[in-house]
């Protein structure tokens, strides 16, 4: 349900208090964000251009060197160069979109690159087997042999073994991804497979070099190393140089560790020349904490507070065993971040009004958006969904931001399988008359977040329109 709350001191402890009315007179203006050069940002239809672009390459590179024929081994084989080109290509794209460039990052989001990584990486997998297989039974109707005899029999050149080894490795790091199985995995053995794709990759690019599309050609040959060699720069340079340079440069180290609420826990991190970070509101970091068994896994939690006074604060619910670690955290323990990440920022906004919907500790990254996001009284409003009062956080900052700026905040309150849903199209269009003509900024649990974007979609709120990012490990 939803209560909207007054300034008569008589409501002040309510449990379901919602915000202070847009006629409240605000008592200081929050200070304007200082201004930064705006990060590069590669917008999603460019990349996905770019790629496809890549790929017709590709299947050009293969359509020059097919020499038409109608032998059952002929076949084969003009199938398996196809289907091999296009699994080197997706291995290295698979590798690009969790490369963490920040260009790529900033624009798409990271939950998106995520989710095209998942589904991507089940076709780049699906054709690597298609390859071998296919590969497999044109060696054999070439020779006249068994399967078995030719796979033995191919298995005795070394480039070819060391493709079968690098498939067999991202056939790993495919199961343990799977749907099925990755809830029952510990996300660091997740995370340790996950890596054995580097060793595909580079198994299948020794294999490749010495395959008849790219050592045809001197310029393939070329072109191809160079994909590869750009990969692998990048990677090394986003996921090493740079998160050991910040690490160096700015020297994070705990600051404080407060209760938000129960099982919730805010972590006050210092350092050193953080405006250099350029860190935006909605945006978040990866976060490795050098303190007992911590220090083992970097999880992304997003900036709960803007960057001020050369601090960043993050606000985290123990979910986990290394959620729950984090809340004995001692003050002075060392920190490294990687980041900023994420594109659910103020630079996709494009109305005056702006609807934010958290769900749980979905409400981090939207705090920091309602003090942050530019308007007038009336023009942002914060919507936070929670079960019951209790499990509120940063209840007194939401409030005082809503005082200050004069902006709305409402708390739906009630169980997820009340009778009564307030995310429902009626109830958001009788809260907030005109929503089609908002922006929306949504973060909570992946499916309270699914079924507000349904719910928005039908109340009219054009899917451009929505912006989202939300992780589950």
């Amino acid at each position: 349900m939803t209560i909207e709350a007054t300034d008569d001191p008589r409501l002040a402890g309510h449990p379901a208090l919602a915000a202070y009315p847009a006629t409240q007179q605000p008592k200081k203006q929050i200070p304007a964000r200082i201004s930064a050069p705006e990060p590069a940002r590669l917008s999603p239809h460019g990349l996905k251009a770019t790629l496809g672009g890549g790929a017709a390459g590709v299947v050009a590179l293969w359509g020059a060197q097919v020499r038409p024929s109608a032998r059952l081994d002929a076949l084969f084989a003009t199938a398996a160069h196809l289907t091999g080109l296009l699994a080197g290509y997706g291995v290295l794209v698979m590798l690009l979109l969790m490369a963490r460039v920040p260009a790529i990052e900033h624009g798409i989001g990271a939950d998106r690159l995520a989710r095209w990584h998942g589904r991507g990486g089940r076709h780049v997998l699906t054709l690597c087997l298609a390859h071998m297989v296919l590969a497999l039974c044109g060696y054999a109707a070439h020779t006249g042999t068994d399967l078995l005899s030719a796979a033995r029999d191919l298995l005795g050149y070394g480039a070819i073994a060391a493709a079968a080894l690098g498939t067999a490795l991202l056939v790993a790091v495919g199961v343990t991804s799977a749907r099925a199985v990755r809830g029952r995995v510990r996300h660091e053995t997740w995370r340790a497979v996950h890596l054995l794709a580097y060793s595909a990759a580079a198994l299948a690019f020794a294999h490749q070099l010495v395959g008849p599309d790219i050592a045809g050609s001197v310029l393939a040959a070329w072109v191809w190393a160079m994909l590869h060699a750009t990969v692998a720069v990048l990677l090394l340079w986003y996921r090493g140089v740079v998160p050991l340079r910040q690490a160096l440069r700015h020297s994070l180290r705990v600051l404080d560790v407060r209760r938000e609420g129960p099982d919730v826990v805010s972590v006050v991190v210092q350092g050193i020349g953080l405006a250099e970070l350029r860190a935006e509101p909605g945006q978040f970091f990866r976060w490795r904490f050098l303190q007992g068994r911590l220090w083992r896994t970097a999880l992304p939690f997003s900036l709960s507070a803007p960057v001020r006074d050369d601090t960043l604060r993050i606000t985290v619910k123990a979910i986990g065993d290394h959620t729950r670690r984090i809340r004995r955290l001692k003050p002075g323990t060392r920190v490294l971040a990687t980041g900023p990440f994420g594109a659910m920022t103020a630079h996709r906004r494009t109305r005056r009004k702006v609807l934010l919907i958290a769900g749980g500790v979905g409400i981090t990254p939207m705090r920091a958006l309602f003090e942050t996001l530019p308007g007038g009284p009336g023009d942002i409003t914060l919507l936070y969904r929670a079960n019951n009062a209790a499990q509120l956080v940063l209840r007194e900052e939401l409030e005082a931001i809503a005082r200050t700026r004069q902006a709305g905040l409402h708390y739906l309150l009630g169980p997820s399988d009340a009778s009564f849903d307030p995310l429902a199209p009626q109830a958001l269009r009788n809260l907030l008359p005109g929503l089609a003509e908002y922006d929306v900024y949504l973060c909570g649990p992946p499916g309270m977040a699914d079924a507000a974007t349904a719910a928005l979609t039908r109340a009219g709120v054009p899917a451009e329109h929505i912006h989202s990012e939300n992780f589950s490990y």
